[in-house]
């Protein structure tokens, strides 16, 4: 096996355009139905040669909730993958951050999903896409997706991945939050809103509406924000309350749309084009808010 003696790989962040959420089950997850697009926001993971397994993490938003330890998913990537090929060396992981942590938008899914293929390339794996999907289903539903890139429809745990074809690009305006949302608590707070009347019930067998994948195809964003939806939204605002003035406000400034990223706490306004998105990300900013203009379709985890 050949072995580099440094790796840079880049990997996006991703926006649920549509996220149904099925019952809990036994084991306590639930069933979803999604369709993920990859935009322009990167985690940089630069790989190199070392006795044991380090990571070193920096980057411009908020780093306090980043482990530095084995619960760090791209450090847990890397030692799947040198099992995988009995590699007996180390590495050292250095994450340059962007995306927003524990934000809803799979950030820390992207860093192991480019220390995968950072990690493979350094020790002259030569593991193939098929492989490192395996793999990055073990570490987690999201990290199949940001190996992937692109638009696709995720079912199961939202790792069961096809490709969705999107034309053209599209224009949103992200604004992060401070302070993260833990995922277990908006799902359980998403089952416990279930068992009152008002509250959409959990779908028997999820799936992404039609309509979603005929506006992707077509390149329209009006016709993805008639039908973008996140089943998500309704615990995260239950939890953070003040989401709900930022949805009004990204709206009334001229959103077509506005949804909770996942889990939240991030919040993705969807613009008609480059410049009202570059509008929008003004007036936000103005108002106080960290304001991000990303467009997507973007590639998944690549060697830069």
């Amino acid at each position: 096996m050949a072995v580099s003696d440094r790796v840079h790989v880049r990997a996006p962040g991703k926006l649920n355009l549509f996220f149904e959420v099925g019952r809990a089950q036994d084991d306590g997850y639930h069933d979803v139905a999604s369709a993920y697009q990859a935009v322009s926001l990167w985690e940089d993971v630069y790989a190199r040669p070392a006795d044991g397994f380090s990571v070193g993490v920096s980057g411009s938003v908020d780093l306090s909730g980043v482990p530095s330890d084995d619960r760090n998913l791209a450090l847990r990537a890397a030692r799947m993958v040198a099992q995988r090929l009995g590699h007996d060396g180390g590495v050292h992981l250095e994450i340059v951050k962007q995306v927003p942590v524990a934000g809803g938008m799979g950030g820390g899914s992207a860093d192991a999903a480019a220390a995968l293929v950072a990690c493979d390339m350094l020790w002259g794996g030569e593991l193939g896409s098929s492989e490192l999907q395996r793999l990055a289903g073990r570490l987690g539903a999201d990290v199949p997706f940001a190996l992937m890139g692109g638009t696709a429809v995720g079912t199961g745990r939202g790792d069961q991945l096809s490709p969705a074809l999107a034309k053209g690009r599209f224009d949103w305006v992200v604004v992060t939050a401070e302070e993260g949302l833990s995922t277990p608590d908006v799902y359980g707070r998403l089952d416990e809103l279930r068992r009152r009347p008002d509250i959409r019930p959990a779908a028997a067998s999820p799936d992404v509406d039609p309509a979603v994948l005929h506006a992707l195809r077509a390149g329209n964003a009006v016709a993805l924000a008639q039908h973008a939806r996140n089943d998500l939204q309704v615990a995260a605002l239950s939890l953070r309350p003040d989401l709900r003035d930022l949805l009004e406000s990204g709206e009334q400034a001229g959103a077509l749309a506005g949804l909770v990223s996942g889990s939240g706490p991030t919040v993705a306004f969807l613009a008609e084009g480059p410049e009202a998105a570059l509008d929008l990300q003004v007036t936000l900013s103005a108002s106080g808010h960290a304001a991000l203009h990303v467009h997507g379709p973007v590639h998944g985890a690549r060697v830069v």
